[in-house]
This record gives C-alpha cells, structure tokens and sequence, in this order.
C-alpha cells in the first residue's frame, strides 16, 4: 500500500485507487471535489412535497447533510462515486412467468457492496496519515445518481438511473467521501438526446415528465416500498412484474451494450431460472424463505410477494 505522508496525494495514488477498485469487481470509479450540491435544493425539496405522503420521508430526513458532504464527515475535499454492474448472462425467462427485477437475482447486494467498499476504504486508509473516509451503499445522506453524475461514471437519464455511455444503466452506485485531496474526473453530461423510448415504455406512465419519477405509478414503488394495496387502475398495467420492473432499462438504447457481470453473487439461482407461473402461485413460506435466503427480495416478506402474484393475475 503507498504512503504518501499526508493528505495533498498526487496523480500516481488516483491511478492506484482506479485499479483497485477494478480489482475489487467495479466497473468504473470516477472522482469529484467536495462542491456542494445547492443547485439540486429546488429539485428536491419540491419532490418531497410532492411524494412525501408516498411513504418517502425518509428523503427529507438530514435534508441538508444530502446537499452537503461536510455535514455527513467533516473535512470531506473528494467524493468517489464507483459502479458495480449486476447485469446477468442469464435472463429469467418471462414467457408464462413473473418477471422480478434483475438486481434480484441473486445475493442483497447491500452486503456485497458494503464489504467491496470497506475494502476500498482500508486501501484509502493507508495511503496517508490519518485518513479518513467513510462509505454508503443506498444508505445514509447521500445523493448518490447526483455525485456518480460529478464523478464523470455517468449521467441521470430520463428513466432517472445512472446511464453509462458505453456500458448501459444495470449498476448499483457505491459513494465513498473523504479527506485526502485527488483530482477530479470531468462529470458526465446528458446523453439521452431527443430519445424517449423509456418514456412510451412505461406501462403505467410514471416517466411522463422525462427525468422525474412520478413514485406512486411506478412499478419498483408498487412492489417493493408501496405499504398499501395496488390501486385496481394499475394492476393491469403491471406486466406481471412482481418485485421490481426493469422495463424502462430493457428497452434503453445503451444498454445494448450491457454485458454480463462476472461476479457470481448476482446469478440466479438454477431454481430461479426454473419458476413459472404455476410455480410462483403455489409458493409457500418455507419455499419463500429456501429461494430468497440471502436476496434482497427477501426485505418485502413472503405475504407481499403473494400479494404482489396476485395483483399481477388480475
């Protein structure tokens, strides 16, 4: 591990990072200056209001430390913004099925990461003296799509994900702040063009204001954080998604240029790969628990997936 003696790092230690965090299983790492986020404050303190009541509170929770990183850990100067694609080589079939989303797949990547994370903060730990630096995996108040935006690892598309111009948007975002001082990476500009595939897409219209999300129509939101029952409106619309969506980056141009990721922990399981219908509507509770030991759809509990098979029948 280099020690450089302090702080003020030079180019030779970003290159080590980058490399690093390759070898950890991102894909790309990106970098950006501790400048604050402000010019989002208009954006997001009108979405709160607007999609507070959608159970969302959470956003307006540490409001300000979200715009700020300083607040978060005190003398930040860099963020690193790093992607993991989860993208598999094998694709659940949908054909007399129901379809979960593919960051499903396999293992709850809020653990993966984390580890992938802290490894990359212990690399950064002894590189200088008494650095510091802290990680988040959609966690904490960070706004990870803005600062992977600044980093350069991507821009937020119309769908709202992180799209990355030669590998697609099927990424989870890693965000690490810290002291030590690195040069930043020009940040991302806008790429969707007049393109409003993702837009038309949308079965239920949640993108009908490119670039903004309207929550309560949206598939993910009905499925996953949604406490209350599936307006009957929309039931119909739902495709026989059941945990997820994914249609809005199925049918997006760049990720044409997705591939597979090579780290098992996101594979479906061969069991997985088997389900259909008839299957998914004869699940039990202890089938429930065997098949999603360790997957992030385990968090909605078993009486939600059902509920979510059913409203999909309908």
């Amino acid at each position: 591990m280099p020690n450089l003696g302090g702080n003020q790092v030079s180019v030779d230690l970003k290159e080590l990072i980058h490399d690093e965090a390759l070898r950890l299983g991102f894909s790309h790492c990106g970098i950006a200056r501790n400048d604050s986020l402000e010019e989002k404050r208009h954006f997001y303190s009108t979405f709160i209001k607007q999609y507070g009541h959608s159970g969302l509170s959470y956003l307006e929770t540490y409001f300000e430390k979200r715009l700020h990183p300083e607040l978060v850990m005190e003398g930040t100067k860099t963020i690193i913004a790093l992607l993991m694609n989860y993208f598999s080589a094998e694709i659940i079939p949908d054909n007399d099925n129901f379809v979960i989303a593919k960051y499903a797949y396999g293992a709850d990547y809020h653990v993966l990461i984390k580890d992938r994370l802290h490894e990359l903060v212990n690399f950064l730990q002894h590189s200088g003296n008494n650095v510091r630096a802290k990680a988040f995996v959609d966690s904490g108040p960070v706004l990870e799509k803005a600062w992977a935006q600044k980093c350069g690892v991507g821009w937020q598309g119309k769908n709202t994900l992180i799209i990355n111009k030669t590998a697609g948007s099927f990424f989870f975002i890693g965000i690490i702040l810290t002291d030590l001082e690195l040069e930043p990476d020009p940040p991302e500009t806008d790429h969707c063009g007049t393109c409003m595939v993702c837009v038309s897409a949308c079965p239920t219209g949640a993108l009908d204001t490119p670039y903004q999300l309207d929550i309560p129509r949206c598939i993910s939101f009905l499925t996953l954080e949604n406490k209350e029952e599936i307006p009957e409106n929309l039931r119909s619309k739902l495709n026989d998604r059941i945990y997820g969506c994914d249609i809005c980056q199925d049918v997006c141009p760049y990720n044409r240029f997705a591939n597979a990721q090579p780290d098992s922990g996101f594979k479906a399981s061969e069991r997985l790969l088997q389900m259909r219908k008839k299957d998914w509507l004869s699940l039990n509770e202890p089938m429930f628990d065997e098949l999603f030991a360790d997957s992030p759809v385990k968090r909605i509990g078993y009486k939600r997936l059902i509920y979510n098979i059913r409203a999909a029948t309908k």
